[in-house]
């Protein structure tokens, strides 16, 4: 069996998984990826608030106050606002963690994207996504179904 086949057989399972998922979780996946990139394309402008620029405006109201509370202490865990620490305003926070998070490079940021994918979706989620199942449904959701959608090529 070539690597291809044996990837391809994991990502056929991956995708069961998310489709047998209920909608909220599958939303919740969605929500993750969405204000990952939306900090990935983030630029800084003072007359901006940081959290209504990331976090999609159509989603239902309690999700967004919900993460409009925990962004800033998910960004301060994962010690992305150590240099921030003389700021006590949760948007002031975040933009200056996605400062950082924007200065890494390559590999480093990428597990830093990753990782606050599947924390932003637990919040999404309400805890009803286990970090285990985030790893590989994330990682599939972006790359099989977001990404796609986002560069136009259809889904696989």
């Amino acid at each position: 069996m070539s690597l291809f086949s044996f990837l391809s057989k994991i990502w056929d399972s991956i995708k069961g998984l998310f489709d047998g998922m209920p909608e909220e979780l599958k939303a919740a996946v969605h929500v993750g990826v969405v204000i990952t990139d939306n900090i990935k394309k983030f630029v800084d402008s003072p007359a901006a608030d940081v959290l209504t620029a990331i976090i999609p405006g159509d989603l239902d109201n309690e999700i967004k106050g919900l993460l409009r509370a925990k962004i800033p202490g998910i960004l301060t865990e994962m010690k992305l606002a150590d240099s921030c620490s003389g700021l006590t305003d949760p948007s002031a926070i975040t933009a200056c963690a996605i400062k950082v998070l924007q200065g890494l490079d390559g590999d480093i940021q990428s597990v830093f994207f990753h990782n606050l994918s599947i924390l932003i979706a637990q919040v999404a989620a309400d805890g009803k996504l286990t970090w285990s199942d985030g790893v590989y449904v994330l990682e599939w959701y972006y790359q099989h179904q977001y990404k796609p959608a986002q560069s136009g090529t259809p889904a696989v």
